[in-house]
């Protein structure tokens, strides 16, 4: 069993129109040490799935399995001993962190809410090991979260996640909020983490040149499902699912002599509210046909480890 695993997850929400499917039946397996990239567009249940993976949210239904043991059904108490070992950093580095309190103070709060230390010299000191390791400099110990730019807020975010040694962690979409050269060293401080601690990390983001630079496996999300799923290096060089084809489209060639056209997306987004048993794809797709329309496409591996949903595969 991998390190890391979901079968079937589900995660559905109550509302006045009716049931909203933000993660319908994903299926995922991580490896200790390595990253899942999960990408798609925004209201496409990606930091929905993160955060149900953290138990932030109460799995509908299915399993989560970590380390050999199925969470999903885990009470509160039963879930706590798990709590320190699955970290999350959050997409906003300012919205996340409390600003009436210094940095210290909040690189501090893990380690005594959950991490149970209490001697003020030893928690001092665990904050200045985090605050080196993250690239922070003491001298900003003392400074509040708007003192900051985004680039050391995400540090801090990071600092907190890594406070009590987690073995998996959850990044919601880390660098979206930053400037690109900013982007780059948050990325490269991730990596770098990764290396050092052995940590398993499920990155979730819209941008696909970002995720192609740090996941082994990509998992491409559209309205709540999974409709691709394979290595890094398959996907781009690969890709099946229309949708897919799409993302990679937009993707930016930093070259005068390369031209890319991207491929423009028609129509409306299906609710995701009650869905119809049909591909929720299907209303924008180009080749999409009446089966698509009235049949929903099951995730299936077309070749050695490159899942797809799609009636269409190997017609377009």
């Amino acid at each position: 069993m991998a390190f890391v695993e979901t079968k079937q997850l589900k995660k559905y929400f109550k509302t006045p129109g009716g049931t909203l499917h933000a993660v319908d039946n994903v299926s995922i397996s991580i490896e200790k040490g390595e990253t899942l990239g999960v990408v798609g567009e925004s209201g496409c249940g990606k930091s929905t799935f993160g955060k149900t993976l953290m138990k932030l949210h109460e799995p509908t239904s299915g399993e989560i399995w970590f380390d050999g043991v199925n969470i999903a059904p885990l009470g509160p108490k039963e879930f706590k001993p798990y709590r320190s070992r699955i970290q999350m950093i959050f997409q906003d580095p300012y919205a996340s962190l409390d600003p009436r309190m210094n940095i210290r103070s909040l690189i501090a709060e893990p380690l005594t809410v959950l991490g149970g230390m209490k001697d003020k010299k030893e928690i001092a000191k665990k904050v200045d090991e985090l605050m080196n390791s993250v690239g922070l400099a003491r001298r900003l110990g003392n400074s509040y979260p708007h003192e900051l730019d985004g680039g050391r807020r995400q540090r801090i975010g990071v600092a907190r996640a890594l406070a009590l040694n987690p073995e998996f962690i959850i990044c919601d979409e880390p660098v979206s909020a930053l400037d690109v050269s900013i982007q780059a060293q948050i990325l490269n401080l991730l990596q770098d983490l990764q290396e050092e601690r052995g940590l398993t990390y499920v990155f979730i983001t819209h941008d696909m040149s970002v995720v192609k630079h740090i996941a082994n496996e990509i998992m491409v999300m559209y309205l709540g499902q999974a409709v691709e799923k394979c290595n890094s290096k398959e996907l781009f060089r690969n890709t099946l699912h229309p949708y897919s084809k799409a993302l990679l489209s937009a993707i930016p060639v930093p070259s005068i002599h390369v031209e890319r056209k991207p491929i423009p997306l028609q129509g409306e987004l299906s609710s995701p509210i009650n869905p119809k048993p049909c591909c929720r794809f299907a209303v924008r797709c180009p080749y999409a046909t009446d089966q698509c329309r009235s049949e929903e496409p099951e995730l299936r591996e077309y070749c050695p480890g490159h899942f797809v949903a799609c009636h269409r595969i190997g017609e377009i």
